[in-house]
């Protein structure tokens, strides 16, 4: 039997779960599904271009975890793309922050931003555009639990 998976954070939710090939019928395409948790692995490899020891720090799981998640995800999109399927995301054990941290590089002020506010325009305290997203920080940890006794995503 299998264990259970431990709880990934997620810090990106997507905007659009369902991407379709245009030109095939509705009716034909096969329909691939991509996790959450896949869709950050390749955000934060491919997109963000971590490491893949910093992205399994963000995510929560060990760096061998997050090479078989990026890995598996990295195969069904190029399946999605070669063969024309349909791309759905949803679903996994994924956790996400309420909020985002960031953090002012001018005047080191920091501050939280919920999540469906965006990205600030500047900085509250000082109106600098010179601040970063701070991934690590979680506004709450308590969402939910984690089937795994001696995980690490500080719900027990």
């Amino acid at each position: 039997m299998a264990r259970p998976k431990c709880c990934r954070r997620v810090s990106h939710l997507p905007s659009c779960k369902m991407f379709t090939p245009v030109g095939v019928p509705d009716s034909l395409p096969e329909e691939i599904v991509l996790s959450m948790d896949e869709l950050e692995a390749i955000r934060l490899a491919d997109l963000v271009g971590l490491y893949q020891e910093q992205a399994a720090e963000r995510m929560n799981v060990s760096r061998q975890t997050f090479a078989r998640i990026v890995e598996h995800a990295r195969r069904k999109v190029a399946r999605v793309l070669s063969e024309g399927l349909v791309l759905r995301i949803e679903g996994g054990e994924v956790r996400v922050p309420e909020a985002r941290a960031f953090t002012c590089i001018q005047c080191e002020h920091t501050w939280h931003e919920p999540f469906e506010n965006g990205r600030p325009e500047a900085c509250p305290a000082c109106k600098s555009k010179g601040f970063h997203d701070i991934e690590e920080q979680e506004s709450d940890g308590s969402a939910g639990s984690c089937p795994r006794k001696r995980c690490r995503c500080n719900r027990h």
